[in-house]
C-alpha cells in the first residue's frame, strides 16, 4: 500500500481545528481523528498517564471497534513501556510477533499489523500518549513519527490549558468531565463522525491531506 505524503498543510489543518476548542472530549476526538484521515491509517487513541496506578486510561479513539477498546486495562509498565517509561517514540512493525504488546491476540483479531506509540510531554509532565494503528506492516519513516510528535505537542498544550481552566490539579482529572470514551461511536458514517456540526469543512483536516 501507497503511503500518503504527510504535509505542513495536514498539520495545519488539525492545529487549527483543535484552537477552536475548549472541551476536552472535543479536542481529543478531533485529533484522534484528523491524525487518522492524515496518515490514512486502521485508527489512533489517545492515552492519558495514571502515575498512581501505572495505568493508561482511554481518553479517545478512532477507528478501533469497541470490543478491541474494552480487551482490558492497559498497563504503562507492559503495553509499548519504552513511550512511557523512556519518553521515546517506539514503532513495532509486527505487533503479533512482539514482547512489547500486551494484546497481541486481541490486535490481531481486530486486523492491527503495525501501531506507532508516541510520548506527549508538556514541559517535564508526562500527559499519556498517542498510539497509531496500521492494517499493514508500515515501518514507520522520521516523516511519519515527526507528525504524530507534533500533533502531540499541541494536543497536549490544550488539554494542558483545559486542565487549568477547570482547575483540575492533574491531566488525569480530565477523565473525570468527558464521557466514557468506550461508549463513543467508533465505526465511520461520514468523514468526521463525532465531531461537533459546527466544524466547516475548511476547519477541519481533510482525509485528502
Amino acid at each position: 500500500m501507497e503511503k500518503p505524503i504527510i504535509t505542513y498543510d495536514s498539520l495545519i489543518r488539525i492545529t487549527k481545528a483543535i484552537s477552536t476548542l475548549r472541551d476536552p472530549e472535543e479536542i481529543i476526538l478531533v485529533t484522534v481523528e484528523g491524525v487518522t484521515h492524515a496518515l490514512d491509517v486502521k485508527g489512533c487513541t489517545l492515552f492519558l498517564n495514571d502515575a498512581k496506578s501505572k495505568e493508561l486510561l482511554l481518553a479517545g479513539a478512532y477507528g478501533l471497534s469497541k470490543e478491541y477498546l474494552q480487551k482490558g486495562p492497559v498497563s504503562s509498565m507492559h503495553s509499548i513501556a519504552a513511550s512511557i517509561e523512556d519518553r521515546q517514540p517506539v514503532g513495532i512493525y509486527d505487533v503479533s510477533d512482539d514482547p512489547r504488546i500486551q494484546y497481541p491476540e486481541a490486535a490481531r483479531k481486530e486486523g492491527i499489523a503495525s501501531i506507532l506509540s508516541v510520548p506527549i510531554i508538556t514541559g517535564d509532565r508526562l500527559i499519556g500518549c498517542m498510539r497509531v494503528y496500521t492494517a499493514s506492516h508500515w515501518e514507520f519513516t522520521l516523516d511519519d513519527v515527526n507528525f504524530v510528535q507534533a500533533v502531540g505537542q499541541i494536543v497536549g498544550m490544550a488539554l494542558e490549558m483545559c486542565r487549568i481552566n477547570k482547575g483540575l490539579k492533574e491531566s488525569i482529572d480530565i477523565l473525570k468531565t468527558m464521557r466514557d470514551p468506550k461508549s463513543l461511536k467508533s465505526s465511520r458514517r461520514t468523514p468526521y463522525e463525532g465531531v461537533p456540526r459546527s466544524f466547516t469543512g475548511q476547519e477541519m483536516p481533510g482525509s485528502t491531506a
